[in-house]
């Protein structure tokens, strides 16, 4: 009598013997070729799941098809990672394949759900919160703060099962054993993710347990070689042929740019429509501040055809700074970088090398005596001076061009707050062609997606569907069709 496991998502895995001692030190390299589908393969898992989140919303089923294909994707990505430093539970190199392989050490099987809920695939991820911390911990989803320097701040981020294979792999190369007790942890920990992954993914309405399943064998069941373990589901992606796989791969790509440039142009046209100012700008903003007499930007360069099409698209130009403290005053100008860096030679200042949100790096770059007051040099594209805020106007033009700010009163210690403007003439023009492209993409990326999820539905490359046997038409001979199977 066979024994089934009640959880829908099921992971196995059986422990090679023996191992490479060494074998695991080159498996990144081996796996290149691998780590290259995959990529594509989880773009377009998650296009497909998109598509299929849709179709359960309206029908409450996923599509077989596609469920077929997401599941292939899960089986492959399980493979590798065995191969590899998820677990190093195999030597054998994984098989390029959808199908499950019933004789490879690692498979995966997820039921099929005939109906779904519709309201829950709305708030899925949501409720798989809780799993994210634990995901996070097994494989280093969480970042670890490390330290933090006046220009520089450190993370870093790990999982125990990396910790744990590591450890593995150290004994094996020492000893030529896999510790078994290392090994039953691992999977327990893939398989948890593996059960979040299918939830999130929408394959299944069966929320994942908080249960720490130990070993390669699911419970209740046997090993996935035993007499116990259930027949391989082969079926599930037999429709997939290569040619059909690297279809939908084509369609998800470009599915995945069209849907870039609809939510780019979407950006584009809410900026356009809601972030102006009184003035008709677009403005960032940003803090400023070093210890000492003067800070400039880096130098920003225009080549003679570059400059007139990026003064074309931003317009004009609108620098301000205000003074942090209220009662100093200071001087902002625009110069060529050569003007500027022979104004400020011998003079200590400071570069802004990085500007990312508010956080500002700057570096000091000479380690001199006070500049000459400014208004003093004739080399200023535009200036302003005095206390309160201090703004220019300026266009893009050829050369190399930097902003400089001096405090006044000459003593070291420069902090404005500083913005920066552009009237972009070019932004409805740019967002409207970037939805309309966007939109033309997306459906051309449903023909090859479509063509290629229709003919797997109907099976093997040899096989027919019976709605194309209807359209065999006989005239006063006898027609007799064969139906190859797979």
């Amino acid at each position: 009598m066979t024994t089934h496991s009640t959880e829908p998502v099921r992971v196995y895995a059986r422990l090679d013997s023996p191992l490479s001692r060494w074998l695991w030190l080159v498996k990144w390299l081996l796996a290149l070729p691998h780590y290259l589908i995959l990529a594509l393969l989880w773009i377009t898992f998650v296009v497909l799941t998109v598509v299929a989140f849709v179709a359960i919303l309206v029908t409450g089923r996923y599509p077989r098809v596609l469920f077929d294909f997401n599941v292939g994707v899960l089986r492959w990505a399980w493979r590798v990672h065995y191969y590899t430093y998820a677990a190093l539970g195999t030597d054998r190199y994984p098989p390029f394949t959808l199908a499950d392989v019933p004789d490879y050490p690692a498979r995966l099987d997820i039921d099929y759900p005939e109906r779904l809920s519709r309201g829950l695939v709305l708030v899925k991820w949501l409720l798989a919160i809780p799993h994210y911390l634990v995901v996070g911990l097994f494989v280093g989803g969480g970042l670890w703060y490390l330290w933090d320097g006046p220009d520089d701040r450190g993370w870093a981020a790990g999982g125990l099962v990396g910790l744990l294979v590591f450890i593995a792999a150290v004994v094996l190369l020492f000893t030529g054993n896999y510790p078994k007790p290392i090994f039953d942890f691992v999977l327990g920990m893939d398989r948890w993710v593996v059960r979040v992954g299918a939830y999130v993914g929408l394959m299944t309405d069966r929320y994942p347990p908080f249960r720490l399943d130990l070993g390669g064998e699911e419970p209740g069941m046997g090993a996935p070689d035993s007499p116990t373990a259930p027949p391989s589901d082969t079926g599930g992606a037999r429709g997939w042929t290569t040619g059909r796989v690297v279809s939908v791969v084509v369609g998800a790509l470009v599915a995945f740019a069209a849907v870039a440039l609809l939510v780019g142009g979407a950006v584009a046209l809410w900026a356009d429509r809601n972030e102006r100012d009184a003035d008709g700008y677009l403005t960032t903003s940003a803090t400023l501040a070093t210890d000492t007499y003067a800070l400039r930007t880096e130098p920003m360069r225009f080549p003679g055809g570059v400059a007139d099409r990026v003064g074309d698209g931003l317009g004009d130009v609108r620098v301000s700074v205000t003074p942090v403290e209220p009662d100093r005053s200071v001087f902002l100008g625009i110069a060529s970088a050569r003007d500027a860096a022979r104004y400020l030679a011998g003079t200590e200042h400071a570069v802004v090398r990085d500007v990312t949100g508010d956080r500002v790096r700057t570096e000091l770059v000479d380690d001199g005596g006070r500049p000459a007051p400014p208004e003093s040099v004739d080399i200023w594209v535009d200036r302003a001076s005095g206390s309160g805020t201090q703004t220019i106007h300026t266009t893009v033009s050829t050369g190399d061009w930097v902003l400089v700010v001096v405090d006044q009163d000459q003593v070291p210690g420069v902090s404005v707050r500083a913005d920066v403007g552009a009237t972009v003439p070019a932004l409805p023009w740019v967002a409207t062609t970037a939805l309309v492209s966007g939109a033309v993409l997306l459906a051309l990326a449903a023909l090859p997606i479509g063509i290629a999820a229709r003919r797997a539905s109907r099976g093997g490359p040899w096989e027919m569907a019976e709605s194309d046997l209807s359209d065999v038409r006989a005239g006063d001979e006898d027609v007799t069709c064969s139906v190859l199977p797979e």
